[in-house]
């Protein structure tokens, strides 16, 4: 029986005709283990993983490993992008026991769901110290035979360690200038200043860090930061992780110069860099920035947005090679000096090997470079501009002939409103209207497709069909986050309402006692633990994104239970950003508005007169941390911050204001800057 087939997720899907007998995680597949008494092999993935398409070729596609994993298990597959609540559990019972994770995440369960045996990706021969699979297999299945009582000694432990894990820093005191500081020096002394970045390989891009960076730059004008902030964005974009002629950045970077990427490009990851160049730019007005910033948006634009108008999770790193026929990392993407010269010609293949450091020696695999960019262009070096242009512009669209990376159609609800908020926000910068637009309609699909009449999130949807799971914190808190730019951007009043109907769920939902977070709803599927965690991964964690929008809400109206959850909340960031900064950067650039305020901004003036539209773009490029936007018609009440706030002079005018407290109002553009600028 085939009980993928029928499953929204790609990951499932790429399983679905396996030898395996794969089930889905529900509560059939465990009671069908107690029916057989045996064991639960617990296979987590995601599409885009390049080690799990390996595992799935060399075991799960195997008809001898798949018949023993079939007559002696009960074999659940897990996509964690729609999973995230499931594979964050047993993740942490990887890490605590091993030191380590990653996927493949494979667990041994008990028909109670309780791990006793862990690991990652297993070989299909020993291997490096490490065992088969087939080995592996064999020695759970003799451990459950013959050794019982000893496998729900260990399960037992780690289930009473897991719940010994509980998170108290509800309620704890705020950050302040002092946690900033240290959480600053911290970074400092992480950072690595001959390549940018932070720690060694691999090296993945540390957006929310360069959101703090920035923040604490425009608070307290700390030259440092800007430049650790500065740096790094400019190594990473002249670096291979940066897709020099496509646009967009890879997952991250297997060594520590940024030059050769792990080669799946996330939605999550796409979205936070553009918003962050774009921010860079903001406070900088540097060109890279801007071109990146762009280029990374028009990347998701065009090879992530769905025919429903969301965007897909992500790229596959492995695409064909069309030499080889073989199904390989990076194939789509890396060059060899004779592939320049069959689509450049001799003298234009010499100048391209320059600019993007193709060599014969490779930077990648068997002779092939991952294209870099250590010289700028177009503006930006010295490089012929023009030249540049027609080289790169000739090199994608060879590109474009060779097979291309499957892409993972599944749209998440957080991954979307981090891409709403990026879109609306470089739309208003650079007046790009399209980006915008791009911003409105995938808002539209998940107030259509993803938020129920109650306002409850489904996690994912696919080919305009809702998935069956439940939203977790991170979704609420980056839709509303989505919902809140879109509202400084658009002016209409309708996102902040959907924005507060979904933070009126986190307070109801995941809120918990001293203002604790959790990642699932009280009323969600009761798993062995209650996952939360306050620190960030590749995106903002549950936990500070919450505190950021909920900040943000009670900004735009007031809500004073929204303030003070967002307050609470921060106690994690008071005890955890001097220790562990570059693990909650997010939550330290949340801490960065609180103490700035966040200002409030309201443009007042006509909608169609061009004065109102450019001192609305004045306040939306304000440096000041977590500054709030509204702008709206004389008299209009769809945004709280317009309320009353009338024309000076028959003129637009803009009101700065914290905590509801405003100086005197402005009506040029000059003004408001440097009003804004202030301290």
């Amino acid at each position: 029986m085939n009980r993928l087939a029928g499953v929204t997720s790609p990951y499932l899907l790429q399983h679905a005709d396996n030898p395996v007998d794969w089930w889905p995680w529900t509560p059939e597949a465990f009671e069908e283990a107690r029916r057989r008494d045996v064991p639960v092999l617990l296979s987590v993935g995601y599409s885009a993983c390049h080690w799990c398409h390996v595992m799935a070729h060399e075991s799960f596609e195997d008809e001898q490993t798949a018949a023993l994993m079939n007559d002696h298990f009960v074999s659940i597959k897990v996509d964690r992008e729609e999973r995230p609540d499931v594979d964050a559990v047993y993740m942490e019972a990887v890490q605590a026991a091993t030191g380590q994770g990653g996927w493949p995440m494979t667990v041994f369960l008990t028909p109670d769901a309780e791990p006793f045996y862990f690991g990652t990706y297993f070989p299909p021969e020993p291997r490096h110290g490490m065992p088969s699979f087939r080995q592996v297999l064999g020695g759970v299945h003799t451990a459950w035979a013959d050794r019982r009582d000893e496998v729900a000694e260990v399960a037992g432990k780690i289930v009473r360690d897991l719940a010994g894990r509980e998170l108290a820093y509800g309620d704890a005191k705020v950050p302040g200038e002092e946690e900033l500081a240290q959480a600053l020096l911290g970074l400092a002394r992480e950072y690595d200043e001959a390549r940018g970045g932070f720690g060694g390989a691999p090296k993945f891009p540390p957006s929310m860090v360069v959101e703090f960076l920035l923040r604490h730059h425009a608070r307290t004008g700390a030259e440092g930061a800007l430049e650790m902030a500065r740096d790094t964005c400019e190594r990473m974009a002249r670096g291979g992780i940066y897709d020099q002629l496509g646009g967009g950045f890879a997952r991250y970077s297997v060594d520590r110069e940024w030059t050769v990427p792990h080669f799946e490009k996330m939605l999550y990851d796409n979205a936070l860099l553009c918003r962050a160049y774009a921010h860079l730019w903001r406070a900088t007005g540097s060109e890279l920035a801007k071109r990146v910033a762009l280029e990374t948006a028009d990347f998701m634009v065009r090879e992530l947005r769905t025919n429903e108008g969301g965007f897909a999770s992500a790229l596959d790193a492995d695409s064909t090679d069309p030499a080889t026929g073989k199904h390989v990392e990076g194939a789509y993407y890396v060059w060899t000096p004779e592939q320049l010269r069959a689509v450049l010609g001799d003298a234009d293949a010499e100048f391209a090997a320059a600019c993007f450091q193709v060599t014969e020696e490779g930077t990648f695999e068997e002779g092939a470079s991952v294209l870099q960019l250590p010289e700028l262009a177009d503006g930006e070096g010295d490089l012929d501009g023009e030249r540049f242009a027609r080289v790169r512009g000739a090199l994608l669209a060879a590109r474009a002939e060779r097979p291309r990376p499957e892409r993972d159609d599944k749209v998440v609800a957080a991954w979307n409103g981090l891409a709403i908020a990026a879109l609306a926000e470089v739309g208003a910068y650079f007046e790009r209207p399209d980006l915008i637009d791009a911003s409105l309609t995938a808002a539209d699909l998940l107030v259509r497709l993803h938020m129920g009449p109650d306002a409850r999130l489904s996690r994912t949807s696919k080919d305009g069909r809702t998935g069956a799971n439940a939203g977790v914190l991170e979704d609420y808190a980056d839709v509303a986050e989505g919902f809140l730019a879109l509202a400084s951007v658009t002016g209409e009043g309708v996102w902040l309402e959907f924005a507060g109907f979904l933070l009126d769920i986190v307070l109801d939902q995941f809120v918990g006692e001293h203002g604790t977070l959790y990642d699932t709803a009280r009323d969600a599927e009761q798993l062995i633990r209650r996952p939360q965690d306050p620190t960030d991964n590749a995106a903002p964690s549950g936990w500070c994104a919450a505190a950021g929008a909920l900040l943000t809400y009670a900004a735009h109206t007031g809500a004073e239970p929204h303030r003070t959850a967002a307050e609470r909340a921060l106690g994690v960031v008071a005890a955890l950003g001097p220790r562990v900064p570059r693990f909650i950067g997010h939550g330290l650039a949340v801490a960065e508005a609180l103490l700035d305020g966040p200002r409030e901004i309201a443009v007042v003036g006509h909608a169609d007169d061009p004065a109102t539209r450019t001192l609305h773009r004045a306040a939306l490029l304000a440096t000041a941390p977590g500054a709030v936007v509204a702008v709206g018609e004389p008299g209009d009440r769809e945004l709280p911050l317009t309320v009353d706030r009338p024309l000076v002079d028959d003129r637009p005018t803009a009101y700065v204001c914290r905590n509801f407290t405003c100086d005197a109002p402005v009506t040029s553009v000059a003004h408001l800057t440097d009003r804004l600028a202030q301290p």
